[in-house]
């Protein structure tokens, strides 16, 4: 009976020391990448709008398909080497986007940077490199946790060196070394990105930290 008791308290701490593993909002030298108004600091030929929340989302235009249309997915104009990422991101059904990181060059994302993917496969079983909150031809994540299509998630990820660490909705999903991990020819500095797969995508509350 005692041990009934304590449940609830014991479900409620496990849950706190999941979200700790995400950085508070007020979290030492985090720097939001949208101002919330515009697309300041971010170049595009995609249909990226500012949502009235502060979220940006894409609206495909009609007519756009696929995923090779490099200069339509949202990418950063500064580069970055070691740093911190924290977002939230949201999908509709069979929803497809992924999140990009040290893209050496921004007309071919895929070959010069790598991928931590975002896609609706909520219920799969065992996710591989290609499902949610994986590296894409890299490794997969090591627990499915992707939410319904239409919630909120949320990753934190670290890249320092050519070590990736990636917290998926309060879940180390990733730690592994780009060498390990078929990326090896990866750059040590590039752009942060934003992929257009011609299907609607939004994302809220992303900032950075850069580590020394």
């Amino acid at each position: 009976m005692k041990l009934l008791r304590l449940l609830p308290a014991l479900l409620l701490a496990l849950s706190l020391h999941a979200e700790d593993l995400h950085p508070a909002a007020d979290a030492a030298g985090f720097v939001p990448l949208f101002n919330g108004k515009d697309l300041s600091g971010w170049k595009t030929t995609g249909n990226w709008l500012v949502e009235p929340d502060g979220s940006v989302s894409l609206h495909p235009r009609e007519g756009e398909k696929g995923w090779q249309r490099y200069d339509a997915y949202i990418s950063t104009e500064k580069q970055y080497a070691d740093f911190t990422l924290d977002l939230e991101f949201k999908i509709n059904a069979k929803g497809n986007s992924g999140v990009f990181m040290r893209v050496g060059d921004l007309k071919d994302h895929v070959k010069s940077g790598f991928e931590v993917q975002i896609l609706d496969t909520y219920g799969l079983e065992k996710p591989g490199h290609h499902d949610c909150g994986g590296i894409v031809k890299g490794i997969g994540p090591s627990k499915n946790m992707v939410k319904p299509a239409g919630e909120w998630n949320r990753y934190t990820i670290t890249v320092k060196g050519r070590s990736v660490k990636v917290i998926f909705n309060g879940e180390q999903v990733i730690d592994a070394s780009l060498d390990g991990i078929k990326m090896a020819d990866r750059p040590n500095l590039g752009h942060i990105a934003f992929q257009d797969e011609a299907l609607r995508v939004w994302y809220r509350n992303v900032r950075i930290k850069e580590l020394k």
